[in-house]
This record gives C-alpha cells, structure tokens and sequence, in this order.
C-alpha cells in the first residue's frame, strides 16, 4: 500500500519537471536578452525552441528576417558614414553625399529593428501562453482517505 501511495506521489510531483520552460525577456542596452532557465538563447535557438508552436514560429521567422534586414541597412549606413569622415581624417576631399546617404539608411534601419523586436517578442508571448495554457503546473489533484465497507482506499479528484 505504501509503495503504491509513493509511487503515485513520484509520478504526479514528475509532472510538474516534464513540462517546457517559459521564456524569460529582458531588456537590455541597444535590445532584448532572451533567457530559458537561466542560459542566454540566441534568436536561431528561439526558432528551434517554437518549432512546435506554429503562430509563434511564424512570428519568430518574421522578426528574425527584419532583424536581418535592419543590420544590413544599419551596417552599410555606417559604412557610408565613416568612409567620408575617415576621408576628411587623412586630409582628403570628402564626399559627404554618402555620409547624407548613410544617414538615411541607419534612420530606416531604426523602425525595421523596432518591428522586429516587437515580432520576436510577441512570439516569445504567444510561447509562454500556450506553455501556461497546456503545462501541468495548472494541474492540482486532491487526494482523499475512503473508508466504506469495502475497506480503506485513496481517492485522487483533478
């Protein structure tokens, strides 16, 4: 009787160790800091994490490629930029019209990586909701003694 009693306890307290671990976001200098039971996870090990979650793996492709999109613009604005300072630096003629051009293109990549961060944080919420939604933390059984003519027993009401 006891062996059964703890093996039953063994398995229910299992369950709440089974289940997925939400995603931790922390905001951070120039970003986000993503977080699973206390380790750092790149956006590429968020895609693999979602695989599951077909909503959040979407919003999680999309997020990735504008944050792809937004270095890109922001690395050839400040290629363009620094070209012409460099060019003054040595005491050449400079031509500022790419400094103006790269300008623009880092003020574009601002709002690109805004969205971007938006989408992979929504999708790291749509990964928490549904973990919250279908974990087994939610799941509190009550255990009861029975006594009746037919012996003593143990009840298990979820």
């Amino acid at each position: 009787m006891r062996s059964t009693i703890l093996s039953l306890a063994f398995i229910i307290s299992s369950f709440s160790f089974i289940n997925a671990q939400k995603i931790d976001v922390e905001k951070v200098f120039g970003g986000f800091k993503y977080t699973q039971n206390e380790e750092l996870i790149s956006i590429g090990d968020l895609v693999t994490i979602m695989e599951n979650n077909t909503e959040a793996l979407e919003l999680i492709k999309k997020g990735r490629t504008n944050r792809s999109f937004a270095g890109v613009l922001g690395f050839a604005g400040g290629a363009l930029i620094g070209w012409p300072i460099g060019t003054s630096i040595g005491g050449g003629d400079a031509n500022w019209t790419l400094a103006g051009i790269g300008a623009g293109l880092v003020v574009v990549s601002i709002p690109v990586s805004s969205k971007s961060n938006k989408k992979i944080n929504q999708a790291v919420e749509l990964y928490n909701a549904a973990l919250n939604g279908t974990s087994y933390s939610n799941f509190n059984p009550e255990f009861n003694v029975i006594a009746n003519t037919n012996g003593v027993g143990f009840s298990m009401n979820f």
